[in-house]
């Protein structure tokens, strides 16, 4: 079964590290992202751009409406997710542990809707 992990931090806790403390971290996805290709559970991952890069769509009575920035202000933003192959939500909830940012941010895990072809 697939699990998205989405991956929320505060952006400005990345912006108030040293250059030093972000380049372990981003040493830590690293090491965490060939684990999982060496277990055969990536899918799929991928940081995103900083919220001020977002533009967010909606449609209310026939009208696109844009707007620069995401949908809604929050404390933690979704800065990047893997999808995982996992035998069950444990397994997802093992790996996840693992994700970097899980130690001052958050990890939401989803598991994938498949439809019937």
């Amino acid at each position: 079964m697939q699990y998205l992990c989405l991956i929320y931090e505060a952006e400005a806790l990345e912006a108030a590290r040293s250059e030093a403390e972000n380049g372990e971290i981003y040493q830590g996805y690293a090491a965490f992202t060939e684990e999982l290709q060496g277990n055969g559970q990536l899918v799929d991952g991928n940081p995103l751009m900083p919220t001020d890069t977002a533009t967010t769509i909606r449609i209310r009575e026939g009208e696109m409406l844009v707007s620069d920035g995401p949908f809604a202000e929050t404390k933690e933003q979704l800065g990047g997710y893997y999808l995982l192959e996992c035998e069950n939500l444990d397994q997802a909830i093992a790996s996840a542990a693992k994700i970097p940012s899980a130690k001052f941010g958050r990890i939401e895990i989803r598991p994938i809707m498949v439809f019937e072809q």
